[in-house]
């Protein structure tokens, strides 16, 4: 789907002109046919017959986990998945004339499902994969024993994570090499690794992979936005003038009214935000995914993110206010900032005569 999707961009990109405007609204629509004619071939190939069997192991998997405050979530998930296919299939086993008014109607109708299952489908595959039997945990007294010497390397900045996830029973689980007299050991953490009490080490392992094989599977990773628009699903892009399109109008104008407009472009809010306004939301978005994390550095984060982001507005309405300023000078440059002429090397006569070469030596002449 992932290819399906790349290849669909590319073509509704060439139906659009420079800031993002579909201009070409016949090429978009046969390019969002060739997209949904391909995903249900490919639906088709992969799903229509394994789909529900798909479902019911992810039912099974999800049976034998331990409660957590996401297994309700999931079985909905679960839930939506076998409605989308059997829409899909339903849409495949009585398909529509090819071109007719028909097959846009049902293409538009089952689209929706198609993107459904290429965003979440693999929610199913994770979690009919959790028949994972882990290896014993460390005891109690090597727990306490282990944790010392992580907290110790910690201190010395010698506790490196590698990777983290989530297991079935809600623990954040984190590798990470710890290294003690030039010798590095793959160790497993339950808990937040920034908090300053509340983790401790659960395992250690000759390498990761031999970790892998011993420690709790991942479970499928959250979301920012429950209701976020599918990745196969996007809307249509917003108008906006790139940040080099804006630098060039400067570099080319002659008026400080020019140079205004730029400005203002750059710090316009609204549909058609400027790029320091997009680059705002962009901070702020991100701040709030760091939040999500839900650990101490995710919070620290996601404060510096925040106050960046706050940063950026004051410098976005200082923009706004130096370019109407700018603007009101009704200045020029001075005509003493003449153009430089252009660094061409002059092109040698069509009636020129070559000059001779130089002439060659002979062994009478050395000789001589």
């Amino acid at each position: 789907m992932a290819v399906i999707a790349r290849e669909t961009e590319t073509a509704l990109d060439a139906s659009r002109d420079r800031y993002g405007r579909t201009v070409h609204h016949d090429a978009a629509t046969a390019a969002r046919t060739r997209r949904t004619q391909a995903a249900l071939a490919t639906y088709a190939i992969h799903l229509a017959e394994h789909g529900q069997q798909l479902l019911t192991a992810a039912r099974s998997g999800l049976d034998h986990q331990p409660p957590a405050p996401h297994t309700e979530a999931w079985r909905d998930l679960l839930d939506a998945l076998a409605t989308s296919h059997t829409e899909i299939t339903r849409t495949l086993t009585h398909p529509a004339g090819p071109g007719s008014t028909e097959q846009r109607q049902q293409h538009a109708a089952v689209w929706p499902h198609l993107a459904f299952w290429a965003d979440y489908g693999s929610i199913a595959a994770d979690l009919a994969d959790q028949h994972h039997h882990p290896g014993p945990e460390l005891s109690a007294e090597d727990k306490h024993r282990w944790t010392d010497q992580a907290r110790a390397a910690r201190r010395r900045g010698e506790l490196e994570p590698i990777e983290s996830w989530y297991a079935a029973d809600g623990r954040l689980i984190t590798l990470a090499y710890l290294v003690q007299d030039d010798t590095s050991t793959v160790i497993a953490l339950s808990g937040d690794l920034d908090a300053a009490a509340g983790w401790e080490v659960i395992g250690h392992y000759d390498d990761e992979l031999a970790a892998g094989r011993a420690l709790p599977r991942a479970v499928p990773p959250g979301v920012l936005r429950p209701d976020a628009p599918s990745r196969f699903n996007r809307p249509e892009p917003t108008p906006e003038r790139p940040v080099q399109e804006l630098l060039q109008d400067v570099i080319e104008a002659r008026t400080a009214g020019e140079v205004s407009e730029a400005l203002l472009a750059a710090a316009q809010p609204g549909y058609d935000a400027g790029p320091l306004v997009r680059l705002e939301r962009l901070l702020d978005t991100a701040a709030r995914f760091s939040y999500a994390l839900d650990t101490v550095r995710g919070q620290q984060v996601g404060a510096r993110l925040a106050a960046l982001g706050r940063q950026l507005a004051f410098l976005t309405q200082e923009v706004h206010d130096a370019a109407e300023d700018l603007g009101a000078t009704v200045g020029v440059l001075p005509p003493h900032r003449t153009p430089a002429p252009p660094r061409t090397r002059p092109r040698a006569a069509v009636s020129t005569t070559p000059p001779a070469p130089p002439a060659r030596s002979t062994a009478t002449a050395r000789r001589a």
